[in-house]
């Protein structure tokens, strides 16, 4: 049955519905005697009906109502109105252990203090001759007081289990996949096998459960009942990692023995056995098992003593001094016939035995690969796109961003799919930390954090108005899982600073200022200064730095800030050169054939043909700082001139249709505003909308009246608007959706606007009519972006999401009728297609001629540098 909020059974109020299960449901609800919040379980229409049922619930409940213990939820009351039988229990907050294993492995300490609480509990109820039966993450809660354990006593409702009753407490045990969940996976052998449970039973669950926390996997798995059965009968968990290996597997290999009598025999000698390894030597590498119960005083005490022995000698051989220890240097090439992208950034895994990095294949796809530093390297299936990879904390994980579909994804290294985690539109540089917590930076935006199960994202910091800060990007977090840097930057050139804030403060506290991110690794901060990578030591604790920077490697790769460098606390370092960031704009014909290059190299980031064709508006990046200027290039004479000279970041130039004025976007006031100034580069620059909302500049109605632009809205994403160049100037939306719109383009005759969506999940180009009346075609079939119309609009071209240049027949009249699209070429501009604030191509009039910023001289096959025992260099 389900109550209504207001239902009373007997002084128990409901207020509304917790959650449910195989035992029933539970409510929140208040004591109306004693005004106080409580849970309220109501059983099973099936078990309320069975009148010895119900008189051995209420003796098991009163015998349970006796178990006083910090780390037991509380049984206040049992009562029994109008047929319906429940239970009153303390109410409480918090995370079941369940919903955290689900994020990953704990931090060992915290499993270890958590382990010692519920053996703690079990240990009480075990006194009192209750056993729990059903111990598992689910029924274990994590409050602010630490562990506690629910539903106690409730699977003696089960009749003595025979065959196939065996599974009665099973509340649901497989998912239409196969997927093995529930109770079953906690059960004894002898249990499944039949026989009476008792508290031995409980503690080979604990084992299980403590496999889980420290391993974030569950000890016994299987595809099907039976599977699962032969494992929990027949086979042993997968090892622990090295890392865990010594008495604290001791522990759980021993409560997950399958003779019963082989166990610990009680949950005090469990409790105490854990206390010592929490205050005892760390079960690391070199730690030896402790003595197994039931050895002769005299052995045990010879094994502790040989313990102590080893232990010692394994802290004089990690403290030995570093000095020692050569340093080793060793180049990564790129993958056979693909280049490093500078979109990307090398991140080394935390356990310093893989590196992670984006790189474009000879087909032009930006892939995500990994590559452990004793093998080959590997490309990871499904990461088209890839760029900004960081790693989970167990190294098992690489998150990334797609800015092609404005996703943050993550996948696991040894395969799988990957798993979309929130919408993340322009993310740049992510960082995952032991509690489940990504945060993750945004153009244009604050940091943001999210589950690493996935779910929405929420700012974590607030954008400085008073210093005119435009983003924060780069976070990375400290070892204390709470602290992390990032990088704040200003509408100034140069304006990047690294900060330090905390996942639960509005605080922070600026450390210096840099070229690039900051990296923290081996007592050191890493970050760029002029491509020359520095260290300087930090206290992580303090969270200060002392001394001076010491150079560590020079001509490291830069991009948007981002340095294209990583280090682990294990003291394996990767750095890469990048590829300097110039880049040519070239002409190509409809097969792909190179026509010509034009103009001198330089860091082009977006470009727009002038309506005669004579001259080109593009915005050149510099690298290192993030920002670029418009520049002018003549065609016929191959020369470019500076346009802008704000020192703030300048970009997306678009022609007035007769050529005579050029509008742009400009970081200058904060958030990304519109101006425009005359094309002879005479005059002032002239604001046309100034905004709190940043703002991604498009395109330009032939006969001048209008500009197209894209703005992010925190409920409905990014979104278009068109600001009238006439009248009140005031801003209109025209298609305002909870997807992303971008890329749009004016059709020549002004009655139709091409523009991109990402609302099937991956962007697609549509045309509907302007303005906005109803009516819409979908003109790309498998993925596209930016599009652009032929000069006469009987044809539009767009980019497919491998960048293949795609061509659709347009017949427009009263309505539109898209014909099929064509492949003409694959360009060279993969991994930049479907950034939002880019032109990255343009068509000549009569769609016979393409000019691209060729980006296939930006991917490098320069190897990266991998250095094993960096910090040794310092000392030198």
């Amino acid at each position: 049955m389900t109550l209504t909020a207001g239902a009373r059974l007997g002084p128990y109020e409901i207020v509304a519905l917790i959650g449910s299960g195989g035992m029933g449901e539970v409510y929140r609800a208040t004591d109306t005697r004693l005004a106080r919040t409580v849970a309220v379980k109501v059983l099973p229409a099936h078990l309320s009906e069975r009148p010895e049922a119900r008189e051995r619930f209420e003796r098991e409940a009163r015998a349970i109502s006796s178990l006083n213990h910090p780390h037991i939820c509380a049984l206040y009351d049992v009562g029994q109105q109008d047929g319906v039988s429940f239970l009153v229990m303390e109410y409480l907050e918090g995370d079941t252990l369940g919903e955290r294993v689900a994020k990953g492995a704990l931090p060992l300490e915290q499993a270890v203090e958590y382990g010692v609480q519920i053996a703690s509990a079990l240990d009480k109820a075990h006194s009192q001759g209750i056993s729990h039966r059903d111990l598992k993450p689910g029924n274990i809660m994590l409050t602010k007081s630490g562990a506690k354990l629910l539903d106690f006593g409730l699977a003696k409702l089960r009749e003595p289990a025979r065959g196939g009753d065996a599974l009665a407490t099973m509340s649901r045990a497989l998912t239409e996949r196969g997927t093995v969940l529930g109770t079953f996976q906690y059960m004894a052998p002898e249990q499944l096998q039949g026989q009476e449970a008792d508290a031995r039973s409980d503690i080979f669950a604990f084992g299980s459960v403590l496999y889980e926390m420290v391993t974030g996997q569950k000890a016994f798995q299987g595809k099907s009942h039976a599977s699962l059965v032969a494992a929990i009968l027949d086979a042993d968990p997968a090892p622990l990692p090295p890392r865990l290996a010594g008495p604290l597997e001791h522990v759980i290999r021993t409560c997950l023995t399958r003779d019963p009598d082989e166990r610990w025999q009680t949950a005090r000698d469990l409790m105490l056995e854990l206390k010592w390894i929490a205050g005892g030597p760390a079960a690391g590498p070199a730690a030896v098992a402790a003595p197994a119960a039931g050895l002769p005083r005299r052995w045990a005490a010879a094994t502790a003593l040989l313990a102590l022995a080893l232990a010692a000698l394994a802290v004089l051989y990690f403290r030995r001094p570093q000095q020692n220890l050569d340093v080793v240097r060793f180049p990564v090439p790129a993958p056979e016939k693909s280049g490093f992208s500078p979109f990307g950034s090398v991140a080394v895994s935390p356990d310093g035995r893989r590196l992670a990095f984006s790189a474009t294949t000879p087909d032009g796809k930006l892939l995500l690969f990994v590559r452990s530093l004793d093998s080959l390297t590997q490309p990871l299936p499904g990461t088209e796109g890839a760029n900004s990879p960081f790693w989970s904390p167990d190294s098992r994980f690489v998150g990334f961003s797609v800015f092609t579909e404005g996703k943050l994804k993550k996948v696991e290294v040894t395969g799988g799919p990957p798993q979309t985690l929130c919408d993340a539109a322009q993310a740049l540089g992510g960082t995952w930390n032991r509690e489940g917590v990504i945060v993750f930076g945004h153009l244009n935006a604050p940091l943001h954090r999210v589950a690493a199960a996935g779910g929405p994202a929420t700012p974590v910091t607030e954008l400085d108005a008073s210093r005119k800060e435009t983003s924060h990007v780069l976070p990375h977090f400290l070892p204390d899982g709470r602290h992390f840097l990032y990088v704040a930057r200003t509408n100034q050139q140069g304006g990047a600073d690294i900060y330090v804030a905390a996942l639960d403060s509005k605080e922070r506290k600026r450390l210096l200022g840099a070229d690039s991110n900051a990296v923290y690794a081996g007592g050191h901060l890493l970050f760029l200064r002029e491509r020359t990578l520095l260290a300087q030591a930090f206290d992580a604790g303090r969270r200060e730095l002392t001394g001076d920077p010491v150079p560590v490697a020079e001509q490291v790769g830069v991009s948007f800030g981002r340095g294209n460098f990583s280090a682990s606390e294990t003291g394996v370092l990767a750095y890469g050169g990048g590829s300097g960031g110039n880049r040519h704009l070239a002409w190509f014909d409809r097969t792909g054939k190179p026509l010509a290059v034009a103009g001198p190299p330089a860091g082009y980031n977006d470009l727009n043909l002038s309506p005669d064709q004579t001259r080109v508006a593009a915005a050149v990046l510099d690298r290192q700082g993030g920002f670029s200027d418009v520049w002018l290039l003549d065609l016929a004479r191959g020369t470019s001139s500076r346009f802008t000279f704000d020192p703030a970041g300048d970009s997306l130039p678009v022609w007035a249709p007769d050529g005579s004025r050029i509008a742009f976007t400009t970081s200058r006031d904060g958030p990304a505003n519109i101006y425009q100034k005359v094309s002879s580069g005479a005059g002032n620059d002239e604001p046309l909308l100034k905004s709190d909302a940043g703002k991604s500049l498009h395109d330009w109605s032939r006969d001048g009246r209008f500009l197209v632009y894209s703005q992010v809205d925190p409920k409905t994403k990014r979104d278009l608007w068109v600001l009238p160049l006439f009248g009140d100037r005031k801003p209109m939306p025209y298609l305002r959706a909870e997807f992303d719109e971008s890329h749009a383009q004016f059709s020549p005759d002004g009655r139709w606007m091409a523009y991109v969506s990402n609302e099937t999940g991956a962007s697609q180009v549509y045309v509907q009519p302007f303005p906005a009346s109803g009516g819409k075609w979908q003109i790309s079939t498998a993925g596209g972006s930016q599009p652009r119309w032929r000069r006469d609009g009987k044809e539009l071209f767009y980019l497919s999401l491998d960048a293949k240049l795609m061509a659709v027949p347009i017949q427009a009249g009263a309505t539109l009728q898209p014909g099929i699209p064509n492949p003409l070429f694959q360009s060279s501009i993969a991994g930049a297609v479907s950034l939002a604030f880019s032109h990255r191509w343009a068509a000549a009039a009569d769609g016979q001629r393409f000019l691209f910023i060729n980006a296939a001289e930006e991917a490098t096959s320069t190897p990266l540098t991998v250095v094993l025992n960096w910090t040794a260099t310092l000392r030198r």
